[in-house]
């Protein structure tokens, strides 16, 4: 049996809630009463629905699958019984399944005791769902509790990042971040060196083996190991963040968190306040003339001077843009990102992400009517969605540090490029993170054609006034040059476009259909394609920055 998926990005709901809930009338029969979360609910009534649990689920059933094997009388039939019913709630909890729910009616008036019994063998929380209520009803109370639950946790994340943006103002930064820290994550929180030795604490003192535990982490991530690491004591959870651009051994640094092992958003609280301490602690905190030079860049730029203007102060001419997307199947940080990257210029991308922009049909001026059937339509965010995923971020890396593949993400990467030349980087680099996501790669970077391309034998003014005439059709629709950029560039594929735009196939389909129309031109014709992704490439070249 392949082991249970991690559990999913959104708030679990604990058991207890659900029996609270008089209006359901749920009553726990058998197995443990403490800690037993729900992520979502599976219903089935197969005699093995564990090929379709993801883990974490409340299965719910009439018990239907029973009548077959309960048929008959006497002991044998009774045997038969118990030994089905036993190796159902142990497939059941080897597949991860959070609890059990039974239906009472119209297939049986009680539970089965075997059922209780074997559920109790196996530590398998098992609940009673009355004939009055639907398991409809007991899947929408899992997600309006998910749904209020997450809207907990967002608040609580908006108001830490504000108090921790602003403990980073005041006069001694660095022990006002770990105080505001230690209250958001209601924790310990400390500095660390690679010796244990500590540089500013705040929160209660945990105990001797917590202390311990903590000292180890640092001098983990502080001897040239993982950006980040975690340890778990009983009553504790412990991270570690390494925070970038400090230099290795002594003058290391480590951000230590003792938090609550059932709080999953003090994990993301902390990796904020990591992000924030590698700028106080780093490099440009300290005097000297790169820290002088950024500076005087930022004061320049904030009063208007060009980007081209201020390039010699920054010290390195050329960057890489790197765009990021956090898979869903890891829980990284921002923090351990900037330490792979080497640089603390880390900002989520506040602008449409990869499956957004002018990708989607919100974003088309002259939307597509809809003609698939029901059975294909595109599936509308329900409660486990939360409030959608997670931004994607955007580093800047000198262009004399490698950039490679990083466990938890994927990134699209641009080649390097002048401080003037950016803006164009910053398209290329969200262009390749699409491409990854499409071909579900860990890194795809963006090439320019080389000097001998066909591009150069055409004057860059001719190439894009042509490029003007022939997608004129499609100026008004940024959904269909989006559309069409992406189909060319996967090859056609009208699975890998929908990915990489996060639309259904169909609605890609409709798009291309259309694109033809508009341009009266056959698109299956490889003649006809290779002149449209000319005419692409060259409005990408002559694009504004900005």
């Amino acid at each position: 049996m392949p082991p249970p998926l991690p559990p999913p990005s959104t708030p679990p709901v604990p058991l207890a809630t659900l029996l609270a809930r008089t209006d359901l009338g749920l009553r726990q029969l058998a197995g443990p009463r403490e800690g037993v979360a729900i992520h979502w609910v599976h219903t089935s009534e197969m005699a093995d629905p564990v090929p379709y649990l993801l883990g974490g689920e409340m299965l719910l059933t009439a018990g239907v699958h029973l009548a077959e094997v309960g048929r008959g009388a006497g002991q044998e039939a009774a045997a038969a019984l118990d030994g089905y019913l036993d190796g159902y709630a142990a497939r059941t909890v080897a597949a991860g399944a959070a609890a059990l729910g039974f239906g009472i009616a119209p297939v049986h008036d009680t539970v089965p005791r075997a059922l209780v019994a074997a559920c109790d063998r196996h530590g398998l929380p098992l609940v009673e769902v009355p004939a009055g209520t639907p398991f409809t009803a007991v899947e929408s109370a899992v997600w309006q509790a998910v749904t209020e639950a997450r809207h907990r946790e967002l608040t609580r994340l908006s108001e830490a990042q504000r108090a921790l943006a602003a403990a980073a103002a005041r006069p001694d930064p660095a022990t006002a971040v770990l105080r505001a820290l230690a209250r958001h994550v209601h924790g310990w929180t400390a500095l660390l060196a690679p010796d244990g030795a500590e540089h500013g604490s705040a929160g209660p003192r945990p105990d001797p083996a917590v202390r311990a535990a903590a000292g180890r982490l640092a001098r983990v991530v502080g001897a040239g190991g993982p950006s980040s690491a975690t340890d778990t004591l009983p009553g504790a959870s412990l991270s570690a963040y390494a925070l970038t651009g400090r230099a290795r051994g002594s003058r290391a640094r480590a951000l230590v968190v003792a938090a609550d092992p059932h709080d999953p958003p003090a994990h993301t609280i902390a990796g904020v306040a990591a992000v924030l301490l590698s700028l106080i602690t780093g490099p440009s905190a300290e005097p000297g003339p790169v820290a002088a030079g950024h500076a005087a860049a930022l004061v320049r730029l904030l009063l208007g001077a060009r980007p081209a203007e201020v390039a010699p102060l920054l010290g390195t001419p050329l960057w890489t843009v790197v765009h990021a997307e956090r898979r869903r199947d890891t829980t990284q940080s921002t923090a351990s990102l900037a330490a792979a990257l080497g640089t603390p210029l880390v900002a989520p991308n506040t602008g449409p992400g990869p499956g957004t922009a002018a990708g989607t049909r919100a974003a088309d001026k002259t939307p597509l009517p809809d003609t698939k059937k029901s059975s294909d339509a595109e599936p509308p965010p329900g409660p486990a969605t939360g409030a959608g995923p997670a931004p994607t971020q955007r580093a800047l890396v000198p262009a004399g540090q490698e950039v490679t593949a990083h466990p938890g993400w994927t990134l699209g990467v641009s080649e390097p490029a002048p401080v003037a030349e950016l803006p164009a980087a910053d398209r290329h680099a969200a262009s390749a993170l699409r491409r990854a996501l499409a071909g579900h790669a860990a890194l795809v970077r963006h090439r320019a054609p080389g000097p001998h391309s066909i591009t150069s034998l055409v004057a860059p003014t001719d190439a894009h006034q042509h490029a003007q005439a022939l997608l004129a059709p499609l100026a008004d629709s940024p959904a269909l040059l989006t559309t069409l950029h992406h189909w060319l560039s996967l090859h056609g594929s009208w699975d890998r476009t929908a990915t990489a735009l996060g639309i259904h196939r169909n609605t890609v389909r409709q798009r291309v259909t259309r694109i033809a129309g508009l341009l009266d031109t056959d698109v299956d014709d490889p003649d006809v394609r290779m002149e449209l992704w000319f005419a692409l490439r060259s409005l990408d070249r002559g694009a504004a920055p900005g």
